[in-house]
């Protein structure tokens, strides 16, 4: 045996820090002779030989069994220089192959790569970590490379090797903390994980933190996927979002789906829809109501149901709950083809503790901060992203370009934005650590954002970047060269909780809450905002949306439901709906059950639905409505002091007032005939009416419209005396006569 017995025992325990350098093939000189040596470490393996393939015919050279694990090993004398060969095996079952050995391959990512990398400008290393199909010289395999830099031995472990780390131990590329291999005939399909040994010899297998496809928990095992096999056939789709790129004056009318509950197969044991089933349903769907957009809750791989897929194993690969990552593309394909945007739930806030996962990945805290008052989330038992690493960085950057690039999607709402921004969020004093200014702003984070932004709208023109921001936070939707933090939208927190507490009083009540309704008209215009009702708010006890609506009997909570979203539609803003509100589902939204379709055949739920496909009909196709969302001089208040009556105006119009819209709410609970200032003479068309007997009302309203009387009201020449039903909001057009 040529190999030191240092190597040996280093290889035979799974310990070796550079198995290139020893196995494959080598110059060497031994007893005074120039040649090669070759060593192969190999599972299963009676026999071997090395077959020099450039030779004519080719020279076959057994190798010598020099230990029983499989370690074989053959001098070749005078022979000078590397040379093409394959290996040749018999296992003990008496199989045959022969195959290119992956320890004869040089590293698959170049100085530059690994560079850029650390540098943390590598803005897509998702192409050049992980485990990607490649053709080296002919050669078919994949190409496998992880980040561990405190590891001191990493395996690629499959079925394909019996799970043992000793077999396909990986090369460290220095100090870079990228380990790499190559192995030919690897092909789309095998499952894999990292087996790593840490500075204290303990051993975690792990899945890959850059994998684009998993197996079902409890295995959660990485597979090789082709992520570029889809054809596309959305080029007349994308090439208008590149066209509206910076133009977010455009009508935005969002509906939140979680795919796995929004309808299930009651027939095939309620399972779930496929994404192949799941994309023509949700196309007409949302062709029907209007709808401009999906939202997809997080489908990034997640083990746990119940997380929502908001506690993310798997930052670049589609769920395999519904289907293949091709079949996830195929649904986004035939979405964009039939008009629908997708928008998906992307999480760079925090991730889960799984063991498998990212977890103190090659021993080290090495994505999560390592002092728990900065890595460690309190709310959710998560781990927090250290923003300030570049590979870090580098990495989260990286899986917002693959979703945006891979798979076509539209855009990406950032979740949790609020916990990003603040070092303090959710602590107590002396639970967190300030920032080197002594202030409770998370820079790294903030810093984090600004790049992720700039990087998405310069990769991806049109794609939309929207932030879950709960605070205050200035400048959330600015450009990053104004100071922002560069999202085009930030949802309208504050005013759905003010919105959503007027509107869970009853009646009698509301008179002491107009403040509520009136008050986010102040900061309305300071950011570029979504008005939401979201999944969050129809979970964990706080009612579906029907059952917020304060009153005592179903037909008046959906007269309210009615009223608030015809108020919404109104208003300024982009609008989000989350799946069954907009039918005014009774019961609290439930993850593990299809929503309650069976509702529609009953007026108060029907009704609903019909009313919200029609005010996304007229929100997309009023200009003054869905193209003037961010103007402060499309709005005017006609009156918002009327408490009493429970009543608000107001006026939506363009620049030029050529097109004007007054929208008049009363949330009482009596019939009220209301004398309301308008800026313009001529025939006001009940555009909208809540109460409509076509969305479950009682159909009292203005008999199709009103015209103006030189009557003073408002701080107006002119006016409309108009019948207000209870609970229910009008929206009049104005046209010149009637």
């Amino acid at each position: 045996m040529i190999l030191p017995k240092t190597d040996l025992e280093a290889l035979l325990h799974a310990r070796h820090g550079a198995p290139h350098a020893v196995l494959g093939m080598h110059p060497i000189t031994y007893r005074r002779s120039q040649g090669l040596v070759v060593r192969a470490f190999l599972r299963d393996t009676a026999r071997c030989e090395v077959v020099l393939v450039d030779d004519s015919p080719p020279t076959r050279v057994e190798m010598k069994l020099v230990a029983p694990e499989g370690l074989f090993e053959v001098f070749i004398p005078k022979r000078a220089e590397v040379c093409a060969y394959e290996l040749a095996t018999a296992s003990y079952g008496g199989a045959l192959r022969q195959f290119r050995d992956p320890y004869c391959f040089l590293p698959t990512l170049g100085d530059q790569d690994l560079y850029l990398f650390n540098e943390g400008n590598e803005h897509r290393i998702y192409t050049k970590l992980g485990a990607h199909l490649r053709d080296l010289g002919g050669v078919k395999g994949v190409a496998f490379a992880v980040w561990a830099p405190s590891a001191s031995r990493v395996s690629v472990v499959g079925d394909f090797n019996g799970w043992d780390g000793r077999y396909h131990t990986m090369r460290s590329l220095g100090a870079s903390g990228v380990w790499e291999i190559f192995i030919p005939g690897a092909a789309a399909g095998l499952l894999y994980k990292f087996e790593i040994r840490d500075q204290h010899g303990t051993i975690r297998v792990k899945t890959d933190p850059y994998g684009t496809r998993f197996e079902a928990p409890p295995g959660n095992a990485s597979i090789v996927c082709e992520v570029d096999s889809h054809v596309w056939d959305d080029a007349a789709w994308m090439e208008r979002r590149r066209s509206k790129a910076g133009k977010l004056d455009q009508p935005v009318s969002i509906y939140e789906v979680h795919l796995g509950s929004w309808r299930r197969k009651p027939e095939e044991g309620n399972r779930p829809l496929t994404y192949r089933e799941l994309g023509p349903q949700l196309a007409d769907y949302a062709t029907e109501m209007g709808f401009t957009h999906l939202e997809i809750m997080p489908i990034s791989e997640h083990p746990f149901d119940g997380s929502w897929g908001y506690q993310v194993t798997g930052f670049f690969a589609p769920t395999q709950r519904f289907g293949s990552p091709e079949d996830f593309a195929w649904m986004v394909d035939h979405l964009h083809q039939r008009g629908i945007g997708v928008l998906l739930d992307w999480v760079p806030a925090h991730f889960p503790r799984d063991a498998f996962a990212l977890a103190e990945f090659d021993g080290t805290h090495l994505y999560e901060h390592a002092d728990p008052r900065q890595g460690a989330h309190m709310d959710w038992g998560t781990l927090i992203f250290n923003y300030g690493r570049n590979e870090v960085r580098c990495f989260l950057i990286a899986s917002a370009l693959s979703w945006l690039e891979r798979y076509h999607l539209d855009g990406l709402r950032v979740d949790a934005v609020a916990s990003m921004l603040y070092l303090d969020y959710s602590r107590g004093a002396g639970e967190w650590v300030p920032n080197r200014y002594g202030g409770r702003e998370n820079l790294e984070a903030i810093d984090f954002l600004r790049r992720v932004n700039d990087l998405v709208h310069h990769y991806n023109p049109g794609a939309l970047m929207i932030a879950e921001e709960s605070t205050s936070f200035p400048s959330v939707t600015r450009p990053t060269a104004d100071g922002g933090l560069g999202f085009d939208f930030k949802w309208n927190m504050g005013w759905m909780h003010d919105t959503l507490q007027y509107f869970s009083k009853e009646p009698v009540h509301r008179r002491f809450h107009q403040n509520d309704l009136t008050f986010g008209m102040l900061y309305q215009y300071a950011e570029h905002f979504v008005s939401v009702f979201s999944h969050d708010e129809v979970v964990h006890g706080k009612a579906s949306m029907l059952y917020k609506m304060g009153a005592w009997h179903i037909p008046e909570k959906a007269a309210n439901l009615r009223a608030l979203y015809t108020h919404m539609w109104a208003y300024p803003g982009k609008k989000l709906l989350f799946m069954g509100a907009e039918f005014a589902q009774s019961q609290e939204w439930n993850h593990a059950s299809s929503l309650d379709w069976h509702l529609l055949q009953y007026m108060d739920h029907e009704g609903v639905r019909r009313l919200v496909s029609d005010l996304n009909r007229l929100y997309t196709s009023e200009p003054v409505l869905g193209s003037n969302d961010f103007n402060p001089h499309g709005f005017r208040w006609i009156n918002c002091v009327d408490s009493d009556a429970n009543l608000i105006a107001y006026l939506r119009t363009d620049a030029a007032e050529e097109t004007l819209f007054v929208v008049v709410g009363h949330f009482g609970g009596a019939t009220r005939h209301h004398r309301v200032g308008v800026p313009r003479r001529g025939w006001w068309k009940e555009a909208i009416n809540s109460n409509s007997e076509y969305y479950g009302g009682s159909g009292l309203g203005n008999e199709g419209g009103r015209t103006a009387s030189e009557i003073p009201r408002d701080g107006y020449s002119q006016s409309i005396e108009v019948t207000l039903p209870p609970l229910t909001t009008v929206i009049f057009r104005w046209t010149a006569s009637g």
